[in-house]
């Protein structure tokens, strides 16, 4: 399974961007699909979820500001950023939980990720 994120850049704080992540390849059934970010000098973190089933969950960071969503037909992901913050600059990444049948465990899949800068 491969994954291509797109959609970032610079925006100006108070901004909104929208990133996008498109799976494509040998694809069995993906589960969850979600979005982490990695600031310089800082640990890749969780940002937000969705499951095939549309339940979605965020990090305290971007509740209320991020909107996860997805399109199963397209096995692809998205990520609305609004009211964006300086310390919402990072690259961000796209994850995808792929099961393949007779497996009890799905595989992770994760895109190149995408630069978001955000600036003051």
């Amino acid at each position: 399974v491969q994954l291509q994120a797109s959609g970032g850049g610079l925006v100006q704080a108070g901004g909104s961007l929208r990133l996008s992540c498109a799976a494509s390849g040998r694809i069995f059934s993906i589960i969850d699909m979600g979005w982490y970010r990695q600031a310089p000098g800082k640990q890749r973190e969780w940002v937000a979820s969705i499951t095939r089933g549309y339940t979605t969950n965020y990090s305290d960071s971007v509740k209320g500001r991020f909107i996860i969503s997805r399109d199963n037909a397209k096995n692809t992901v998205y990520l609305e950023m609004n009211t964006l913050r300086p310390e919402d600059t990072a690259v961000y990444y796209c994850n995808a939980d792929d099961k393949p049948p007779r497996s009890a465990l799905p595989v992770k899949f994760w895109g190149q990720g995408t630069q978001v800068t955000v600036s003051s």
